[in-house]
């Protein structure tokens, strides 16, 4: 009867181009576990990674091996390209955007090396969580083959 007052599900797109798979399957327990958030994972196939929602970039790592992104409604997301990837301290990372640029859904924000990361024996797996400081009751995964723009969650 009262539809109308429901909030529109929020979409959260593929960051890359790549196979999503279930977070619970990320080899890193602080993902697997959602002890960062909830999201999905995915295997990355192509190295520009771009922002999944509208909004600001809150937060890139000096290593640039990581990301979030503010929208609108108390939903952000971070992008986290690879498992152990901060150890690499940049090496095989090209920054686009700065942190406080104001972003459109699939605007390009990290250039990566993916042969880099995997001749120094990191895996690419990239995890997509919203952060628990979201505003978020539940969230509808797609597990597919999805490219960079691609929805890959609705939050409500």
């Amino acid at each position: 009867m009262f539809g109308f007052l429901k909030r529109k599900p929020r979409e959260i797109c593929a960051p890359v181009d790549g196979q999503v798979v279930a977070l619970e399957s990320v080899n890193d327990e602080v993902f697997s576990q959602k002890m960062a958030g909830d999201g999905v994972a995915i295997l990355p196939i192509s190295g520009t990674f771009c922002a999944p929602i509208d909004g600001i970039i809150s937060k890139i790592f000096p290593t640039n091996h990581a990301f979030s992104i503010k929208g609108k409604k108390d939903l952000e997301v971070m992008v986290h390209i690879g498992l152990d990837t901060v150890s690499l301290k940049g090496q095989g990372f090209t920054r686009i955007a700065k942190e406080g640029n104001r972003v459109k859904q699939g605007d390009v924000i990290i250039e990566v090396d993916l042969e880099y990361l995997k001749s120094q024996g990191k895996e690419s797996i990239t995890p997509i969580l919203i952060l628990d400081e979201s505003s978020v009751k539940s969230i509808e995964k797609k597990i597919n083959i999805a490219k960079c723009g691609d929805i890959v969650m609705e939050v409500s």
